[in-house]
């Protein structure tokens, strides 16, 4: 049994719940979300049509002219499985007007273009529609710094935000979603042959174990090591943790008055219900 491993009938239950309970303080019963055919969406998609019903969960596909296919592909599989509406929005006219006046060859510039473009069309069809927009970045991302901020980091709700990539697949298994989702390499599909991993440089596997003992664990690092975990590896993911700190917070404001949003005001999200 992995160590990561988690109690999917429980897990359920509680992220269900949680998008239920919390989109409702807010008074929202209707969910939205981008699809992209990537095993991360396809589960909050599935939490989503869980808490909300089917019909009230809306799937947003954004394809640039680059996008693979298949991965339009994918997401109606999910979709059809799922039972959900959906609606495609290209993307392409967007990015490159912006792109036809700001000229750059840069992969990541393009690609967090493409990322922020999309959150665009989505909080345009929340108001639409009526429904949250719902998040679909796991642990092992938020922790790597390893999305766009105000890009696909935005969301009202996050289900996956304390789920490990190996717990996402489980619990994506436990759910019964497409195997064209389940197989597939983790991939943003922002350029031909990206992937996960090969952006990143190490495998989910190898992540998952040493974000599980550095963080919920609390290892320092010659523990890790001492553990077998290699020594550059634990320093460059710590030196990236500690990079990507600010994708993690909210922004960040000067104290001025007695009280200040973040520092004195902090009031529960329930508050005046």
């Amino acid at each position: 049994m992995n160590r990561l491993d988690v109690q999917c009938d429980l897990v359920e239950r509680m992220l269900v719940q949680f998008l239920r309970k919390e989109a409702g303080k807010f008074g929202f019963q209707r969910a939205v979300l981008g699809l992209s055919g990537g095993i991360d969406s396809a589960l909050s998609a599935a939490l989503a049509a869980r808490a909300f019903g089917p019909g009230n969960v809306l799937a947003v596909m954004m394809p640039y002219r680059t996008s693979n296919p298949s991965s339009e592909r994918d997401a109606r599989t999910v979709a059809g499985k799922l039972g959900i509406p959906t609606r495609r929005i290209d993307i392409s006219a967007m990015v490159d007007g912006y792109f036809g006046q700001v000229e750059t060859q840069d992969r990541m510039r393009r690609g967090n273009a493409m990322a922020r473009a999309r959150m665009i069309v989505l909080y345009d069809q929340s108001a639409d529609w009526g429904g949250l927009v719902i998040g679909t970045s796991n642990k092992t991302e938020i922790l790597l710094g390893y999305s766009t901020l105000f890009g696909d980091y935005a969301s009202a709700l996050n289900p996956l935000g304390d789920l490990y990539k190996h717990q996402v697949f489980q619990l994506s298994r436990h759910l019964g979603l497409p195997e064209c989702v389940l197989e597939k390499a983790p991939s943003a599909d922002l350029f031909e042959g990206q992937t996960d991993e090969g952006e990143i440089g190490y495998s989910y596997a190898e992540l998952d174990a040493l974000l599980f003992e550095l963080v919920d664990e609390r290892r320092s690092e010659a523990e890790l090591v001492q553990r077998g975990f290699a020594r550059d590896f634990v320093r460059a993911i710590m030196r990236r943790m500690a990079l990507h700190q600010y994708k993690r917070m909210p922004p960040v404001i000067p104290k001025l008055s007695e009280r200040t949003v973040n520092h004195d005001f902090r009031y529960l999200r329930s508050w005046g219900h």
